[in-house]
């Protein structure tokens, strides 16, 4: 008998949707054509892509379909935006300390290999920026700013909106440029009323298959092509285009923009009726980062004296996948940076647990989660090394409830 899978993990990957499926499966069939060839075979699976396109455009909020560029993945529209900076006499890029490591990797290499220097701005415990900090950090030679939307472990939404104004008010030749991953098919994006400059989307994170992405870029914007090849996406990608999963991506994004409602209402009263059912039984349990300023999905839970690749495989055993955090940082046994930027507690740490939800997620499963979580977390508390500390905090615990 085939174990009952409850996937809360969709910050790493999502099911592809039907929509999606249906979509991209004639391109890996009869309609095999590519969009670059004179002919006519090939020529109108140009339609398709132009399609999607739209489709990609309208979840992103562009103003002008031809703004987005398709890529592979959140982390080559990444690429593009910090490896595509143009102007040899600005060499001076601010980013954040809790980005995703497509971004803080990349911010790395130029900073060690090309010169740039970097400046890494801390978070407060709620995962927001100092707005004055931001402020002053900003130099006439600022080429790049990346920010992201919201964060991949714990879900908060910073102020990219507000950011860029502040930005391009103090100097307007910055470019700003937004992760938008996590952001993406979970709250209402805007770009056209905004002054960011360029915003990247992951195809799997919104219900179309891995391997697409892609970047919007405001006209205007001085960015010299990361990938050469040929003329596809008006010389800024080069490469025949995965016409498959753009369609899918195209459609993907057709159906996370008519299921914005539902993740605003249905999902986060999931998300938080697990996250009360988990914190009302599991006394070493807190939520990290802001319980207001986040996705609706994301719920970050540390439990304090244990550790949080035990209660996994735990999870795991019972069918329930969860996570630690970043799924592209899976297997290293260093804490979240991200957490540890927050200041949260060497105590609880280690012990964070990630459950993010989509619109595929049942409220029996929620159920079951609710009814299993005390059950492991009680089992591992017995074994913790920490009985003494456990013990207090418990005590404290319960005298703040009676």
């Amino acid at each position: 008998m085939t174990k009952k899978v409850i996937y809360l993990d969709n910050n790493a990957t999502t099911k592809v949707c039907d929509e999606a499926i249906n979509a991209m499966l004639p391109f890996l069939g009869e309609r095999y054509g590519n969009p670059s060839s004179m002919h006519t075979f090939g020529g109108e699976i140009g339609a398709y892509v132009k399609k999607s396109r739209e489709q990609t455009a309208a979840l992103m909020g562009a103003a002008d379909p031809q703004e987005v560029v398709f890529t592979s993945c959140g982390t080559e529209s990444s690429n593009m935006a910090f490896r595509g900076l143009t102007d040899p006499r600005k060499r001076h890029i601010i980013t954040t300390k809790v980005e995703h490591p497509c971004v803080l990797n990349v911010a790395r290499h130029l900073e060690k290999n090309h010169d740039y220097e970097v400046t890494y701005l801390g978070v407060d415990t709620e995962g927001q920026l100092d707005l004055d900090e931001f402020k002053d950090s900003i130099r006439p030679d600022t080429a790049l700013i990346s920010v992201m939307w919201a964060n991949n472990e714990t879900g908060v939404i910073l102020p990219v909106e507000q950011l860029a104004e502040i930005a391009k008010e103090k100097n307007p030749d910055i470019l700003f440029f937004t992760d938008a991953v996590q952001a993406a098919g979970k709250i209402p994006i805007n770009i056209k009323g905004t002054k960011i400059d360029m915003v990247s989307i992951s195809g799997h994170k919104i219900h179309a298959p891995k391997g697409v992405g892609a970047i919007y870029v405001r006209k205007g914007s001085l960015l010299s092509p990361f990938m050469l090849g040929g003329h596809q996406e008006r010389g800024q990608r080069g490469g025949t285009e995965n016409v498959a999963g753009i369609v899918a991506l195209g459609m993907a994004s057709e159906q996370a923009l008519s299921y914005l409602e539902d993740e605003a209402t249905r999902v986060k009263q999931m998300r938080d009726r697990l996250e009360r059912g988990i914190l009302e039984k599991c006394f070493n349990a807190r939520v990290n980062g802001s319980r207001i300023k986040r996705v609706p999905n994301t719920t970050n839970i540390s439990f304090e004296y244990i550790e949080g690749e035990l209660i996994l495989l735990h999870l795991s055993d019972l069918g329930i996948c969860a996570s630690s955090g970043s799924a592209c940082t899976s297997g290293n046994l260093e804490p979240s940076h991200v957490l540890r930027a927050m200041g949260i507690p060497f105590t609880a740490v280690h012990g964070s647990i990630r459950f993010s939800l989509s619109r595929y997620t049942a409220e029996d499963e929620i159920d079951y989660v609710i009814e299993k979580m005390p059950e492991v977390i009680e089992k591992l508390n017995s074994i913790s090394p920490f009985q003494t500390e456990l013990r207090e905090l418990k005590e404290i615990k319960t005298a703040m409830k009676s």
